[in-house]
């Protein structure tokens, strides 16, 4: 009885998670899944799950390419020694995450985020430390990966490198694709066809008026990584469409307040 009593409580808030989520005005993206509360890795198939049954927006992961082409999950350049970007999948494989997963693949990760339809899968193409045409052959890479399972629909992409945010409309021009350097306007950003700007919380501050801006060229706004409460409220009380943050028990229980 206790365990069923348990069962019926947990799906009881995870369905008010997920509603309130679809009704607030700032929505909860975890950065590299739900992992600091929760024991996960960071970018791990756990870290996504915990993400998705905690209701959350939107789970952002990092993905490289290997030496012979293959795309895996990490934040990183080098994980355990091992550089992703000059290693070959082989080597890469072998690697496991404190919770003894394997890394994952590209394709691993959007099976698993396929699974369900709520939480959507923040893409971020990681630029390459190698050379500009790597950075380019990984986003035309993770295009054709998300396009041949079919994930279109969930799947929003993000770069700190201009040339690949461009490169992925290029190849696919209905995509959502987000800027994270911060060091462009919002109006060129919407010349360029963008779906937003996805910038670190310094950059908002110095620059508050590029919400309103953003909005007014039809922009999203979201904002990286935000951890503090303060700094939650802020953008919380300037209708941010995104945070992105490492506690996102936190930012949806401050969420959930602003649509009362």
């Amino acid at each position: 009885m206790k365990t069923a009593s348990f069962s019926l409580v947990f799906a009881g808030v995870l369905l008010i998670g997920s509603a309130f989520q679809s009704m607030a005005q700032t929505k909860v993206i975890a950065h590299r899944g739900a992992w600091k509360n929760t024991g996960a890795p960071q970018n791990s198939i756990a870290s996504l799950q915990q993400a998705i049954k905690l209701g959350c927006y939107g789970s952002e992961f990092d993905v490289h390419m290997t030496a012979d082409s293959a795309l895996v999950v990490n934040h990183d350049h080098i994980l355990q020694g091992v550089s992703l970007e000059t290693a070959p999948a082989a080597d890469i494989n072998a690697l496991k995450l404190a919770n003894g997963e394997s890394l994952p693949t590209l394709e691993s990760y959007l099976k698993e985020g396929l699974k369900q339809k709520k939480t959507r899968l923040i893409l971020e193409i990681k630029a390459s430390k190698v050379s500009k045409e790597h950075s380019l052959a990984l986003a035309t890479k993770c295009v054709q990966t998300v396009k041949a399972l079919k994930a279109r629909k969930l799947v929003d992409y993000i770069s700190f490198d201009y040339d690949v945010c461009k490169k992925v409309k290029e190849l696919d021009p209905s995509a959502n694709v987000a800027y994270l350097m911060g060091d462009k306007a919002p109006e060129l950003l919407a010349a360029d066809g963008l779906y937003g700007l996805d910038y670190h919380q310094s950059i908002m501050k110095k620059n508050e008026n590029w919400i309103q801006e953003a909005h007014q060229k039809k922009l999203t706004v979201n904002v990286w990584t935000v951890n503090d409460p303060e700094m939650m409220t802020w953008l919380l009380e300037r209708k941010a469409d995104f945070i992105t943050t490492d506690e996102p028990e936190k930012l949806l229980g401050m969420a959930k307040e602003q649509i009362r």
